[in-house]
């Protein structure tokens, strides 16, 4: 212990005896000046100031400079007094306001430092405001644009995990992260009313829709109002297909061209056929996982057969899905109506697929004309109906009605046979937006002089034509067969 002045802050004390103790007193009430209540003017002022005032406080910076300021210590602490400077000694922990900052620094054997970076622990604080003001709703409050957390690693002494604990009373209450747009909350997670999970969407922060819920118990998740993403393409000409970046399967569905109708037989006598329909094109399916297609699929829409004329219909083509040249699904094209003759208007065949699509009707002299089929491939476009015959007695027949398409789902309706007239076409697709078969084309009636009335085309997609019906002088020529098409579906 030092007789001369106190251990910590260096005050002088009064010696027993002395002469004019106040002097002495006076320096040590100077230094209390100084050191008690700490406050600066600045920290970072490094030109010495002409006129400050009395008693003003600064800690210097590297390179001050001044005529009392130059050479002194980097984190001196200097003391304005009647037009001089005096440096204070500063013991250490000593705390001080650094006005111009707005901030506390602390000082220690290497010099100034933020005082924040020596609280090792601040304890049961009841509010704490980050750029702004907390209150009692939100003792809590930051207002900022990033934040940051980050593990402690092994080397800082930690274990590199980061677990943030949030914890509500009971099942009842609510413990969830609300997401706001303009203070309107938009988006909920948490266990919001029980101890589920859930996330919750809104508009306009009053009405909420729950997008899915995960059960505690099981971990099963649920969607009130659905999951996934769809979207269909439709493809009525050929053409690629890029697979969605989101999509992580693809549905195919792909509609052969149906076959066209054949012509009907004519003749001065005799039995006389009218043509056979022609048959719907062929459907097939498949599904693949996103990845395998390798992002382009190949895209190829069938053609309608041609409807016959003197001659029998043209087979529908085959639409296919491929890639790189290999296939990954083919619907067969329906076969083409026979030309009517003196035995037979033969039908046209199914378009192939899994299993075969509607095949067309058979023309006939003693009963009307076949109709194309419907129900042997219930989700496929119809078959053409058949052609009237004429008997050996000149009877003629009307020509068969053509076979509906999608009959149990969306249905198109085939087109009527003719009696006496050309038959009719069959319907397209009524909503392309959630089927794709079309409606058979009706078979032309027969006719007992001249030509044989024509068969009607098929209805999009795939519908088979109808056959011509038989006639004297010449035989109605068949209905086209439908174009095919191919739908594909991104799945997310």
């Amino acid at each position: 212990m030092s007789d001369d002045q106190t251990a910590r802050l260096g005050l002088p004390y009064l010696a027993a005896g002395q002469m004019q103790k106040h002097v002495t007193l006076n320096e040590a009430l100077t230094r209390l000046d100084a050191l008690v209540q700490t406050a600066v003017v600045s920290r970072t002022e490094a030109t010495q100031p002409g006129a400050p005032a009395d008693g003003a406080l600064y800690i210097l910076p590297a390179d001050a400079d001044g005529p009392d300021w130059t050479g002194r210590p980097e984190g001196a602490l200097l003391r304005a007094e009647a037009g001089g400077w005096s440096g204070i000694e500063t013991p250490e922990g000593l705390i001080a306001l650094v006005v111009d900052a707005g901030e506390l620094v602390v000082r220690e054997s290497g010099g100034w430092v933020p005082l924040g970076e020596r609280l090792e622990s601040i304890q049961d604080l009841t509010r704490f405001g980050l750029g702004t003001s907390a209150d009692a709703v939100n003792p809590f409050a930051a207002r900022l644009n990033k934040a940051l957390w980050t593990a402690l690693g092994s080397g800082d002494g930690g274990d590199g995990d980061l677990r943030l604990t949030f914890n509500k009373e009971g099942p009842a209450d609510v413990l969830s992260l609300l997401f706001q747009s303009g203070w309107g909350g938009r988006a909920e997670l948490g266990l919001v009313g029980d101890d589920d999970l859930r996330l919750k969407v809104s508009a306009d922060g009053s009405s909420w829709h729950e997008a899915f819920a995960v059960d505690r118990a099981t971990g099963r998740m649920t969607h009130a109002l659905g999951a996934g993403r769809r979207a269909i393409t439709v493809f009525t000409a050929s053409g690629s297909y890029a697979v969605p970046a989101w999509a992580r399967s693809v549905e195919a569905v792909a509609v052969g061209g149906g076959g066209g109708g054949g012509a009907g037989a004519f003749g001065a006598s005799g039995a006389r056929f009218g043509g056979g329909g022609g048959g719907a094109g062929g459907i097939s399916r498949g599904e693949w996982a996103a990845e395998l297609p390798g992002g382009t699929l190949d895209v190829v829409v069938g053609a309608g057969g041609a409807g016959g004329s003197a001659a029998g219909g043209a087979d529908g083509t085959d639409s296919t899905v491929s890639m790189g040249g290999g296939s990954l699904l083919v619907a067969g094209g329906g076969g083409g109506g026979g030309h009517g003759d003196s035995t037979a208007g033969t039908s046209g065949a199914p378009g192939a697929g899994a299993p075969a699509s509607n095949g067309g009707g058979a023309s006939s002299v003693t009963a009307t004309g076949g109709s194309g089929r419907s129900l042997d491939r219930p989700d496929g476009p119809g078959g053409g109906g058949a052609g009237g015959g004429l008997d050996g007695a000149a009877v003629a027949r009307a020509g068969g009605a053509g076979g509906d398409g999608g009959a149990l789902a969306v249905k198109a309706l085939g087109g009527a046979g003719g009696t006496g007239g050309a038959g009719s076409a069959g319907m397209g697709a009524p909503q392309p937006s959630l089927h794709w078969a079309g409606g058979g084309g009706g078979g032309g009636g027969a006719a007992t002089s001249g030509s044989g009335h024509a068969g009607a085309a098929g209805g999009s997609a795939g519908g088979g034509g109808g056959g011509g019906g038989a006639g004297v002088t010449a035989g109605g020529s068949g209905g086209g067969g439908a174009p095919g098409v191919v739908w594909l579906v991104a799945v997310g």
